[in-house]
């Protein structure tokens, strides 16, 4: 979701200068800071962002500059002014005021100036904001893509690296239990000395233990997900949340092969799985 892109283009005598920003966020939450003049476009820039992020804190600023300087132009308005002007001759001949007018005084008269602003072409100005726009979020989504592609490739490491660990849990889980049998059956010759043993029975405990422990459920849907993950990658468009929950599923898969796991070894190994899963996690933070 983080990323920034740029442009500056001159368009029908103005120079338009747009800067996106993004950081992450659980939703789309669009900030647009624009001159007043263009205040009637925002809406029109929210929307073109939309179209561009579905997640994301994303920030616009946007200035504009026109070449020719014709934003507004201020004149006397001569014919006020000599009637101002009349007026306070009268006030300091027939009363005898103080004659202290000067530019300060008169200008701050209602009138004495017009301000005249050109007529602007809102439709001409919004398409050539909206065009400048589009290309600084063509070079945001170029930033992105690069970002994307970075984390496209840790996710898929560390998500072999799961793979590998799900197999030493299984090919240990399988030793488990050859272990249980073999000191079982020790216990009892121990206890027993010279009475037969139960072969039967050893193999019903054996049966109980192994059930107890086995994991084969669990790692072939952990599996599943990991497969499951690398086809969101590869489908692209906006996976984050479709990633958070299924980091959810997989991590609950972890936690019940830790807890069928007793030997300390196997424990480990599970805490490395969780790790990864973890470091993941904290990566799709980052997906839009």
């Amino acid at each position: 979701m983080t990323g920034y892109g740029r442009s500056v283009q001159t368009l029908n005598g103005r120079e338009f200068t747009v800067e996106v920003r993004s950081v992450n966020n659980r939703y789309l939450d669009c900030s647009v800071k624009l001159p007043r003049s263009v205040s009637f476009a925002e809406e029109a820039v929210k929307q073109a962002v939309k179209a561009n992020v579905s997640r994301g804190k994303v920030d616009v600023f946007i200035t504009i500059k026109s070449e020719n300087g014709d934003e507004a132009k201020v004149s006397l308005n001569t014919a006020v002014l000599e009637e101002y002007l009349a007026a306070m001759r009268c006030m300091v001949e027939q009363f005898g005021v103080k004659d202290d007018i000067s530019v300060s005084t008169v200008s701050r008269l209602p009138e004495v100036f017009t301000v005249e602003k050109p007529q602007v072409d809102e439709d001409l100005l919004k398409a050539d904001l909206l065009s400048v726009v589009n290309q600084a979020l063509e070079s945001y989504n170029a930033m992105r893509t690069v970002e994307g592609a970075a984390l496209d490739a840790d996710l898929r490491s560390r998500g072999n690296t799961i793979l590998e660990l799900v197999a030493q849990v299984e090919a240990g889980n399988g030793k488990t239990v050859a272990d249980y049998r073999t000191r079982l059956e020790n216990k009892l010759r121990e206890v027993l000395a010279n009475t037969a043993i139960d072969e039967s029975r050893i193999l019903t405990e054996a049966a109980i233990f192994a059930d107890k422990v086995a994991v084969d459920e669990e790692t072939v849907r952990l599996r599943s997900h990991l497969k499951q993950m690398n086809t969101m990658l590869s489908g692209g468009g906006a996976v984050g949340r479709k990633l958070d929950f299924l980091l959810q599923e997989m991590n609950r898969e972890a936690n019940t092969i830790g807890s069928k796991c007793s030997d300390v070894a196997l424990a480990r190994i599970v805490v490395d799985i969780k790790a990864e899963l973890e470091k993941i996690r904290e990566q799709t933070q980052n997906i839009e």
